[in-house]
């Protein structure tokens, strides 16, 4: 049966899911020819709502050490003509003068209207040319898809995308997440185009529980780091962490509902970039390191998709290697710095119950659940610039978080150490 049947005649959902690997047997390794690129997948400017124009934001990256950029504005892309007030808008005037000093009153654009002076944002087809080099740096044009259920916000963000896509609604929070991510499939079944969607920090506004993304069918990636302040990746009391989040889905889809994998990515989620301190939302905190062929867009989502990539907040590894049944890293060590890694898991016989929060009036809270201790277990740690995890042969998936014993500089919480997460395992 030959592809462009798929195309013509299944849904398109499906027809995505077919066209990617099967990549719960698929493992990451150190291969050959392949490269460590570093990269972001979530930044905003004044196209929506950052505080800085397009070009200034991603030179700041590619001068410190990047080499791939999403720009990820809300509902939009970087197309189209956009005026922005040249002292109202959330970059001002000091903001305006950088941006004539660094790139000249040739390339900045302005206008009078009814007395206000306004400046043209430059579109990506036109910022792109200034900083893309050939193995060294490219820039994705993206969208974070804005929406919401009631009162909880549900953002994703597609990379690589080739038409803006409009907030798709539903009548629940997994309603919601599905029709979203079916919108993103249909365009890349639609368009052929290489795409990666994501879903962005689950506790930003307490918006998704683990419950609500457990049984969607076509999203394999979200924020298991994010460095805005305000999205609190660690939980609290009621609420889980999104490390929890992550090994409660890997545990239940692979082992109950059959589903592929979740991959945890680390992003920054930028918005701020005059100011830099621990309450704003700075860029260079979270990232993703992509082990790809080389650095095209199809190469990276390729990657990607396969798991061989890991998210960061300042470690780097030399190595990941998975399987068949052994889990191997290698660390990048500095100096005066030690590291622990935890192997973690879930195993076969696990006890599946849980149950819901209640509040203090015995009404059930839109939180997510209480689950066994069997998930999500540290099945070894180890200290040092290596560690290895052996299988037994009872695990459902083994993933690994590296601990620095490094204060994460300009960190969102205090006491924050860096840290780095790989992608599981599935034996």
């Amino acid at each position: 049966m030959s592809k462009h049947f798929l195309l013509r005649h299944l849904p398109a959902l499906l027809v995505a899911s077919l066209l990617l690997n099967d990549i719960s047997s698929v493992q990451a390794q150190n291969k050959p020819g392949k490269k460590w690129f570093k990269g972001n997948l979530h930044t905003h400017s004044l196209w929506s709502d950052g505080d800085q124009y397009p070009e200034i934001i991603v030179e700041w990256y590619k001068t410190n050490g990047y080499n791939f950029l999403a720009l990820s504005d809300h509902n939009t892309l970087q197309d189209g003509a956009r005026w922005t007030s040249a002292d109202a808008n959330k970059s001002g005037a000091e903001g305006l003068k950088g941006y004539i000093k660094r790139f000249g009153t040739n390339w900045v654009e302005q206008r009078t209207t009814g007395g206000t002076n306004e400046v043209r944002l430059k579109t990506y087809p036109e910022f792109r040319g200034l900083f893309e080099e050939k193995e060294k740096f490219l820039v994705l044009l993206a969208e974070e898809l804005t929406d919401r259920h009631l009162a909880s916000p549900i953002h994703m963000n597609v990379s690589n995308i080739r038409e803006v896509i409009k907030p798709q609604g539903g009548t629940s929070v997994l309603d919601v997440i599905q029709n979203n991510v079916n919108a993103v499939s249909e365009q890349r079944v639609r368009t052929g185009q290489p795409m990666i969607l994501h879903l962005n920090h689950p506790n930003f506004g307490w918006g998704v529980t683990a419950e609500d993304m457990l049984p969607v069918k076509g999203e394999r990636f979200f924020e298991v780091y994010n460095g805005h302040p305000g999205v609190r990746n660690e939980g609290d009391a009621t609420h889980a962490g999104t490390e929890r989040i992550w090994d409660i889905l890997l545990t239940k889809r692979l082992a109950e509902l059959h589903l592929e994998p979740v991959f945890g990515l680390g992003t920054d989620d930028g918005h701020n970039y005059h100011q830099f301190q621990p309450k704003k939302s700075n860029p260079g905190r979270g990232w993703v390191m992509v082990h790809a062929t080389d650095l095209s867009a199809k190469s990276l989502i390729s990657a990607m998709e396969a798991g061989d990539f890991y998210g960061t907040s300042g470690v780097t590894l030399k190595k990941v290697e998975r399987g068949p049944k052994t889990y191997s890293i290698q660390i990048e060590p500095e100096a005066g710095v030690t590291y622990t890694t935890q192997f973690i898991g879930t195993r076969k016989g696990f006890d599946p119950k849980s149950e819901p929060i209640a509040s203090a009036s015995g009404t059930p809270l839109r939180v997510t659940h209480r689950y066994s201790k069997d998930i999500g277990v540290v099945l070894a740690e180890v200290k040092g610039n290596s560690a290895q995890y052996k299988l037994k042969g009872d695990e459902i998936y083994v993933r690994a978080k590296v601990i620095s014993s490094k204060l994460k500089a300009n960190g969102p919480i205090d006491g924050e150490l860096e840290r780095a997460w790989t992608q599981p395992l599935v034996p």
